[in-house]
């Protein structure tokens, strides 16, 4: 079964158990206040988790575009994406339990046709705080689910909360059983040996905890997670989500052109070209920070092992064309921007090799040192400076070594390159954490002032303004805008006072649901407006500010403080960055 089938089949399968289908939100997030890029299906769905009414009802569905990049060096292997598809469904205050089973069930044994002797399910095991999960146990059973293919583990494995303290309750797992032999007598879901593949996640959010302990909710919400590239590659009976439709024409080509053979390489190349079209057909550029710099770095390792295996940079242009081709069914707009995205690409791939040339130009000076001073090694610190400074690739420091008669200390590299990976992933899990933990009363602050600076940088410098991007933490906002110059200090100061004087009007801040035509007649501006469904929010300040949005905001403009303009910088190509705090 194709992907494209799995996802159609998902989405009508609970269309008809009166779920409304809602658009998939942009990989770039356009309000949430905590993540680079949208990292799973429930993201875009917090405010409506926390209990603002959603315009399409309480029982929504949709496939959901993700990106997680904590793991980007694992690529390679046999499983790991960092693009990845989410399909998910939810209730908001709806059903519970009891229904989300019956019809999790009912899908993979009738709709995906999954022999139920492959299916293997866990549920909470309780501990101190929160009992044994045994009222989802029982629907289980109810719904069919084979005597001893229920296991119980703790809150490590099946329980779910963002962060330290809000929502959170048990889980249940769904595992496919691939028909491997047991590892041992020991062998279950939990093990990670490849007997058991975990296909999908309902979260039952029924608690909520505090420095106190646990509560229940008044409220219940559902929130479940399928991952699709996975789904299509156990149905299709494949090994690898790249021996799928979704990769395989690359895979192939990739093939074709090498000149070494090296399946690693040739699965980060089609990995990292996919994720990085993808970026940039939502809106993303290269740049060296944040999203841009993922997109920057996913770019540049796909390139890299471009050249290990040999193939002609040329080729990206055809690469591309294969790869839009085999993803236009699933993604229509990859066809749209595919232009746009072989310009970005093939520029990035421009600027990198001039990367290359300046790090061969630094070992050479490194190298002609060593040999002045009668060393033949080259030291692991060296290695990692030309990789953390120039982006220069080990594997090509290595073999310039060997072409030179000098050893080298990958030991040492690996030593430190992996103190930069802990740092890296350490930054990356508070960068991309995301949910229900992260929207208190200043991020709130913060998220209405957001549309008070665009609004005022309209007036300031022009119409052509226009958000592209947002990050908010307790302590300040970063606002980026569609601009071509770096500010003057007068219309940092014109724009500063613009949103002071609106503070100072205490205008109210009002919440409204329309068609989404209306609101494109009224002039309501967002980021992706085409990608909002039939029905939407709009947050209107007095006659300053009209934008589709998901909230949270508060409800009067004087409840935000003084506003002060921090620093103004460049961000990207064409795009501006303010950082600005609530005082």
């Amino acid at each position: 079964m194709k992907a494209i089938e799995i996802r159609n089949k998902y989405l009508n399968f609970f269309k008809a158990h009166g779920h409304s289908v809602i658009p998939s939100a942009p990989l770039i997030p356009e309000n949430d206040p905590s993540v680079l890029f949208t990292t799973a299906g429930m993201q875009p769905l917090v405010p409506y988790l926390l209990g603002e009414p959603h315009p399409a009802g309480t029982r929504l569905t949709d496939y959901q575009k993700c990106l997680r990049t904590n793991d980007i060096d694992e690529v390679g292997d046999n499983r790991h994406l960092t693009y990845f598809e989410m399909l998910g469904n939810w209730s908001l205050g709806d059903y519970f339990k009891k229904e989300s089973i019956k019809m999790s069930f009912e899908f993979l044994t009738q709709e995906l046709n999954i022999p139920v002797e492959k299916l293997s399910v866990t549920v909470f095991k309780g501990d101190k705080d929160c009992p044994r999960d045994e009222e989802s146990a029982k629907y289980w059973k109810e719904a069919g689910i084979l005597d001893g293919h229920i296991y119980y583990y703790g809150k490590e494995d099946n329980w779910w909360i963002a962060g330290e303290t809000g929502p959170c309750g048990p889980d249940t797992e769904m595992f496919y059983d691939t028909g491997k032999p047991k590892c041992s007598e020991n062998c279950q879901p939990s093990c990670d040996c490849g007997k058991y593949v975990e296909i999908w996640n309902n979260v039952f959010m029924e608690y909520y905890k505090d420095e106190k302990g646990y509560s229940k909710l008044k409220k219940h919400n559902v929130d479940t997670g399928l991952g699709l590239e996975r789904m299509a590659m156990l149905l299709q009976g494949k090994e690898t989500p790249f021996d799928t439709e979704i990769f395989k024409p690359v895979m192939d080509k990739l093939q074709k052109i090498q000149q070494v053979d090296l399946i690693e390489s040739r699965r980060i190349i089609a990995e990292h070209l996919r994720s990085s079209i993808m970026i940039i057909s939502d809106g993303g550029r290269p740049s060296n920070l944040d999203r841009g710099y993922v997109l920057r770095r996913l770019i540049r390792r796909m390139i890299r092992h471009m050249n290990k295996l040999g193939i002609n940079l040329k080729e990206l242009d055809s690469l591309i064309d294969i790869n839009v081709e085999a993803l236009k069914e699933l993604y229509p707009d990859l066809e749209k921007n595919k232009e746009q995205i072989k310009t970005v690409i093939i520029e990035e791939k421009d600027k990198f090799v001039k990367t290359l040339d300046k790090g061969e130009r630094e070992f050479n000076k490194d190298i002609a040192k060593l040999k002045q001073e009668g060393k033949d090694s080259i030291p692991g610190e060296i290695v990692f400076r030309l990789y953390d400074t120039y982006g220069f690739p080990p594997e090509v420091t290595k073999d310039l070594s060997q072409e030179n008669g000098m050893k080298i200390s990958m030991e040492e590299f690996d030593k430190l390159f992996k103190e930069h990976q802990q740092k890296s992933r350490a930054g990356a899990e508070q960068k991309f954490k995301g949910g229900l933990a992260s929207t208190g009363e200043q991020e709130t602050k913060y998220h209405t002032a957001t549309h008070l600076l665009n609004a005022a940088l309209k007036q300031v410098l022009g119409s052509h303004v226009h958000q592209r991007g947002s990050n908010i933490t307790p302590e300040r906002m970063r606002f980026d805008f569609s601009h071509d110059s770096k500010m003057t200090d007068e219309e940092k100061k014109q724009t500063e006072d613009l949103v002071n004087k609106w503070i100072e009007e205490a205008i109210p801040v009002e919440k409204l649901e329309m068609k989404k035509d209306k609101a494109i007649a009224m002039g309501a501006e967002a980021m992706f407006i085409e990608k909002y469904g039939d029905i939407v929010t709009v947050y209107k300040i007095g006659d300053i500010s009209l934008e589709l949005c998901g909230g949270p905001h508060v409800a009067n403009t004087k409840e935000l403080g003084h506003f002060k303009i921090k620093k103004e910088e460049s961000s990207s190509s064409g795009v501006r960055r303010i950082k600005a705090i609530l005082e």
